[in-house]
């Protein structure tokens, strides 16, 4: 099982699946490198090099006290990407991924990036402040903080029918199996409790607007505009706005978990990114 150390001397579990144009999968907040299930093997079968890591946290991955920010999770990307001499790489953040590929930009520059999506993103700002009225409240952030202290299983559970189905959708209706969805909640149980936490204060309390306004590769933007986890409004248009020449796709009716409600059209949109 290939590992990589990064500079503070955490090892990163990570997948190197297939050969062409490298394609990098950032996944989202607690899951790990099983969420790009139906990504990962697609692509690599279809002419790409497709490389996916656990998180600092999460899944195989080491699991250490600090280093939950954007910062440092950038610094792990460029440790991967400069370990395995990675070029010409679309980079493909999803969700909190997002916000880690655009600070991973910001911070080390695109010599090695080629082409940027971001998908299902919580770029550039989540929190409500004077000059972001209509972002969300810190109390949300709390009340989920202290769900994970409390009972992080149930929180989970919970959770998954907003973030396949969004808001007031009937769990008996949900877009995927109920199999799928219990699959899928259990690796996020392989996140440690306070990566969890952490991870989810940055991706709500980082301001990247700035960082965003500055990312100079194409870019493709993707959302549902059913999405809780990353609100449509709030995320993918600001976005699009922030990136001259990015190109805004929007999955109708779609909330957060495109990556199995939507793995199909993802797919292909990820290829034909990927190649154009």
């Amino acid at each position: 099982m290939p590992h990589l150390t990064t500079r503070d001397g955490t090892r990163l579990h990570y997948n190197d699946w297939g050969d062409g144009r490298p394609v990098v999968l950032l996944g989202t907040a607690m899951m790990d490198t099983r969420m790009w299930e139906f990504q990962a093997p697609f692509l690599a079968g279809n002419g790409l090099r497709c490389i996916s890591y656990d998180r600092r946290g999460c899944g195989r991955s080491d699991a250490p006290w600090n280093g939950y920010d954007y910062d440092t999770l950038a610094d792990d990307l460029a440790d991967l990407l400069d370990g395995l001499d990675l070029r010409d790489v679309v980079l493909v953040g999803y969700a909190v991924g997002g916000g880690e590929a655009v600070r991973y930009l910001s911070r080390h520059g695109d010599d090695r990036v080629g082409k940027l999506a971001l998908v299902a993103s919580t770029t550039p700002f989540l929190l409500r402040t004077e000059d972001n009225p209509d972002g969300l409240d810190i109390a949300l952030f709390e009340a989920m903080a202290q769900a994970i202290r409390d009972d992080r299983p149930q929180w989970l559970s919970q959770l998954s029918g907003p973030f396949f189905a969004g808001p007031g959708v009937d769990p008996a209706d949900m877009p995927i199996s109920p199999e799928l969805a219990d699959w899928l909640v259990r690796t996020s149980l392989d996140a440690s409790p306070r990566a969890g936490i952490e991870i989810y204060r940055t991706l709500f309390t980082t301001d990247q607007r700035d960082e965003t306004a500055k990312i100079g590769v194409p870019t493709l933007i993707i959302h549902g505009d059913a999405d809780m986890g990353a609100p449509y409004a709030l995320c993918a248009p600001r976005t699009h706005d922030l990136i001259r020449g990015s190109e805004l796709v929007t999955y109708e009716g779609a909330a957060h978990g495109l990556f199995a409600t939507h793995a199909g059209r993802l797919n292909q949109d990820l290829l034909a990114f990927a190649n154009s």
